[in-house]
């Protein structure tokens, strides 16, 4: 045994499947998400993985399944220790991460993708049992903000700013204290620029999930999360209703059927803001 994490980003470095049995491994986990009918999610992220193809299958996945949200961690953010080439402290220049050259190389990838999206910096957590701290993937954040959101209001609301993505108030259902990288107004104009959100650190205010971007390069509703989100949810009840119909005959009675039962469902989320209208 000569890794303490088997699955570090290092050994996955320049490798394909055939020639890492990290990177194969985890792509191979990956895919068992694959199948919309044995796997029930609506999200799926695996965090601390950087590696672009690994982070690029997830993105895939979700996109084929259509019914989830794929959220993952970006390169030259911060390197744990498995991940360095030399030990080095935890704030080295090499080691803590660069907002701007995470937007650089992020934007080079030139995903255009609403199934996914990104969060930058990774945070500091405290371990509420034994009081240490460690760092965190932003993805770990982000999931917890989603859930916390979701929990406060409604998945159609956007799982960002004070009310719904305070991490120091909690949103992240961790105890998150501070992050590897405070940014700038600049640095989080670029992030955002470039669809990564930034978690932002304001002095009165605390730590805030400060964007709620996906990766969708294209101007649409469906560049944010809580749009995304608002068809997952939608798209899975509806095909939920329809699968108690299939197989009946193609008539009005059976229309009707559907209708009776979509059409309260939609109106209810029109009621709580998710809709303008539908049709």
């Amino acid at each position: 045994i000569t890794e303490t994490e088997a699955f570090n980003n290092r050994v996955m470095k320049d490798k394909t499947q055939l020639t890492s049995y990290a990177l194969n491994t985890v792509r191979v986990a990956i895919d068992t998400c694959a199948d919309p009918e044995l796997v029930d999610m609506n999200v799926l992220s695996v965090p601390g993985i950087t590696n672009t193809g690994l982070t690029d299958r997830v993105i895939d996945v979700c996109e084929s399944r259509g019914d989830a949200l794929g959220i993952i961690d970006i390169e030259d953010a911060y390197k744990p220790l498995p991940d360095r080439t030399s030990p080095g402290n935890d704030y080295d220049v090499g080691n803590r991460g660069n907002a701007a050259k995470a937007a650089r190389s992020f934007k080079d990838r030139q995903i255009n993708n609403s199934y996914g999206a990104a969060y930058y910096p990774w945070t500091k957590v405290r371990d509420s049992e034994t009081g240490k701290t460690f760092f965190s993937p932003p993805s770990v954040a982000a999931i917890g903000t989603l859930s916390f959101s979701q929990a406060v209001s409604e998945v159609w609301f956007a799982p960002a700013g004070f009310n719904r993505g305070g991490l120091t108030a909690g949103s992240a259902g961790i105890p998150v204290v501070g992050v590897t990288e405070k940014l700038s107004s600049k640095d989080r104009d670029l992030l955002y620029e470039n669809n990564i959100n930034p978690i932002a650190s304001f002095p009165n205010e605390g730590l805030v999930v400060f964007g709620q971007k996906t990766l969708q390069s294209t101007r649409s509703a469906l560049d944010r999360v809580n749009v995304r989100r608002l068809l997952i949810f939608v798209k899975k009840e509806i095909s939920r209703i329809s699968n108690n119909l299939l197989f009946d005959p193609n008539t009005n009675v059976t229309w009707d059927r559907f209708k009776g039962q979509v059409i309260p469902f939609l109106d209810s989320v029109k009621a709580r803001l998710g809709l303008e209208d539908f049709k």
